[in-house]
């Protein structure tokens, strides 16, 4: 076989698009509207492929974001996306390759971040991603369950709730997106472009559903108003016997303070004729959890999210902050970029920490997979040595990194990429 592994050209994009397409087993943007969003996104000189002859037969790009750590710093992250090998040339180091030569150019990017969703999870660990964040979904009985509302003792303005048509919802929603990415680690700053495919709503999406509706929150009167909040939702209509039975199904909920969330939540829950609200991806320490007057009939589940891949070790550790003080020594195994092998000290707190080489003793040893499912703060070091993938070299080393690197608020990947 010859292959050429190769930059994506402009001029190629249907063609390096319909290979990804057959990879996941047919269309992935069946909508001419949705396929024209992709295209737009594309970062050409971030999207590779492999050809055999004059047929691509492999996939591979990455997206610019910034992504929020903690300590509310936005790093500099690719977003690898698109990935795909035709089933005819499987375990012929294709992925392999396209994957050194992905993580090499991200280095030489400048980002120390890589960052992916993974259809298949066990592909990507053997390339150094570990797990940094988990998702909620609930499916609620609102025929059973209510939702609270707290008391508003701030002198704020009254909450009051609008349709926007989803042509006039861009400004209200960004605005509203843009002041929370720093609030919560997992969250993207994203380039361009980016907040229109959030609002792209083709009836080939919508699986029975409404079109997609928008209503958004404000404070205040007149031009003085504020957008404090959104909710972006389709209702599935269903009847039976004893009469409606529909489903309010949760695009996206967002709100700038409690008080808003939580009326947010009620207005969702109180929508004529139907009797379940469903969502898909809420952080997992999502507040709607303690609104709801019975949790267990909000059936919900959690899994995996967001991949996390430290490609600069020193300048991703050092970028974040720290819940308590920590000066440990990591021994670092990371075979597929040796740059990253070793021992560091990391040294930080809530201030700020720095991250270098070192020839002092390890503290810690694990592989760079556990140090990036530990970054964001969602998975404890002391989990990861109780599944036997940290170990322990310095008595209370475990403690003292357990206690830093969590975060107080859950990281979450609000969309995907």
């Amino acid at each position: 076989m010859t292959t050429d592994l190769r930059v994506l050209e402009a001029s190629e994009w249907d063609s390096w698009f319909g290979t990804l397409e057959r990879a996941f087993g047919g269309a992935l943007s069946s909508a001419a509207e949705q396929r024209e969003a992709w295209r737009s996104v594309t970062e050409y000189e971030r999207s590779i492929g492999v050809r055999d002859g004059d047929e691509w037969v492999a996939t591979a790009g990455a997206f610019t974001f910034g992504l929020t750590v903690p300590g509310g710093n936005v790093v500099s992250a690719a977003g690898v996306t698109m990935v795909s090998v035709a089933a005819t040339h499987r375990r012929r180091g294709i992925l392999t390759s396209m994957m050194r030569r992905q993580l090499d150019d991200v280095r030489s990017w400048g980002q120390p971040l890589a960052l992916l969703t993974a259809s298949e999870p066990a592909i990507y660990g053997r390339f150094g991603y570990g797990a940094g964040t988990r998702q909620l979904s609930a499916e609620i009985d609102t025929s059973r369950v209510s939702f609270r509302v707290p008391a508003d003792d701030t002198g704020a303005q009254a909450v009051r709730l609008r349709f926007v048509e989803l042509a006039d919802a861009l400004e209200p929603v960004e605005s509203v997106y843009a002041r929370l990415v720093a609030t919560r680690p997992g969250m993207l700053e994203r380039r361009p472009g980016w907040d229109r495919t959030m609002l792209i709503d083709p009836p080939e999406i919508r699986e029975g559903a409404s079109a997609l509706q928008c209503v958004v929150a404000r404070r205040g009167e007149g031009d003085g108003a504020e957008t404090v909040g959104y909710a972006l939702y389709r209702i599935k209509p269903e009847w039976d016997a004893a009469g409606p039975k529909g489903t309010v199904v949760i695009d996206q909920v967002a709100a700038l303070d409690p008080v808003v969330y939580a009326t947010m939540w009620r207005f969702l829950g109180e929508i004529d004729l139907t009797s379940t609200v469903s969502v898909s991806n809420l952080p997992v320490d999502d507040p709607f959890q303690f609104l709801v007057s019975d949790v267990r009939r909000a059936n919900i589940r959690v899994r995996d999210s967001l991949y996390v891949r430290l490609v600069e070790l020193g300048a991703a550790l050092a970028a974040r902050t720290y819940q308590a003080p920590v000066d440990v020594v990591f021994e670092v195994d990371d075979a597929f970029c040796p740059w990253n092998e070793g021992r560091w000290r990391l040294t930080g707190d809530e201030k700020g920490a720095s991250c270098e080489r070192t020839a002092d003793a390890a503290d810690l040893s694990l592989s760079v997979r556990e140090l990036a499912s530990m970054y964001l703060g969602d998975i404890s070091p002391a989990a990861l040595a109780r599944a036997g993938l940290v170990r322990e070299l310095r008595p209370g080393a475990l403690a003292e990194a357990s206690a830093a690197f969590v975060s107080p608020v859950a990281p979450w990947l609000p969309h995907g990429f």
